[in-house]
């Protein structure tokens, strides 16, 4: 069976889902996006599908900022993503990348004025960075991009060349991740992830105005910290030499799940292991995604109706 994919408002080959090269999403960056896990379950022959509903929340915020038309509720967006799963198939986890953008076949620099579309479809997707052995990082020359610039807290597509560029330049420096700062100095995020530090058995990570996206993984680890281990998230200002004194250093994202920092700039985060508070939210953060902690089954949708039925 071919991959599949939901193109101009139906389900299609993904070979079959293509746009033309005058296209303006292709030619100004103008599009948006979110991505979106599925973690495969064996024991129940299940694929769970990770906050979905946030994730559209979040996609239709920054077709906001876009001007984009995206005319679909929050639900049916979350319908049609299980559709594209379930055609799909995969039993490995994936990743689902719904694209909201500007497909008017037009050259001109502008958001006004212009036919707009969406695209779902699904890779499979196994581990961004080493969540078991942990990675290093370098602070990258590139500052992170400023708001009033383009907008940090929508996934903007153009917005991208600035992560791929720290991307880049991390790993020919011989690091797994970068860490971008702001304008001013202050830490921002990774290259396509938040950061987290443990400091005085607090969590401490940039606050919103730091130019940071607001991440759904950053969300669901603040709620777990606070819920199942009693600790607090302090949203400040960091700086960039609180890397090197902090405790425990880690990531999170979708694609990067939690991702413990061993070391950033060739110097030891504590010990260069992966500190307590990092592996225990790690190994409450994958069995949530999974569909193995009931109390937050209502961030997981199921996305194979038979296996499910068998589960009940």
């Amino acid at each position: 069976m071919p991959p599949y994919a939901y193109f101009e408002k139906k389900f299609v080959p993904l070979s079959e889902a293509r746009v033309g090269v005058v296209t303006h999403a292709f030619n100004y960056g103008t599009g948006c996006f979110e991505g979106i896990r599925g973690n495969w379950n064996a024991e129940e022959g299940q694929t769970y599908l990770f906050r979905v509903k946030e994730h559209y929340e979040r996609l239709r915020n920054s077709c906001r900022v876009l001007k984009i038309d995206l005319p679909y509720t929050v639900e049916e967006l979350r319908e049609m993503t299980v559709e594209v799963v379930r055609r799909n198939g995969y039993h490995e986890d994936i990743y689902v990348r719904p694209l909201a953008y500007k497909s008017a076949q037009a050259v001109g620099v502008r958001c006004h004025d212009l036919t707009d579309d969406l695209v779902i479809f699904v890779v499979p997707f196994g581990n961004y960075l080493d969540v078991e052995k942990g990675i290093t990082c370098g602070t990258s020359s590139w500052r992170r991009i400023d708001d009033n610039m383009i907008p940090a807290r929508a996934k903007i597509t153009g917005l991208y060349v600035n992560s791929a560029l720290a991307k880049t330049e991390a790993q020919e420096n011989g690091f797994d991740e970068a860490i971008m700062l702001t304008h001013d100095g202050h830490v921002s995020e990774g290259s396509g992830e938040n950061l987290f530090i443990v400091a005085g058995g607090k969590l401490v990570t940039p606050s919103p105005s730091d130019n940071i996206l607001l991440g759904i993984t950053r969300d669901t680890i603040i709620k777990i910290a606070k819920n199942e281990l009693g600790i607090d998230t302090v949203e400040r200002q960091i700086d960039r030499s609180e890397l090197y004194l902090a405790d425990e250093c880690f990531l999170t994202g979708t694609a990067a799940h939690v991702s413990p920092v061993l070391a950033v700039d060739h110097r030891d985060v504590a010990d260069g292991q992966i500190g307590p508070i990092t592996k225990k939210l790690q190994t409450m953060y994958f069995d949530i995604v999974r569909g193995k902690n009931s109390k937050y089954a209502n961030w997981c949708t199921a996305a194979y109706p038979q296996a499910a039925k068998a589960k009940a």
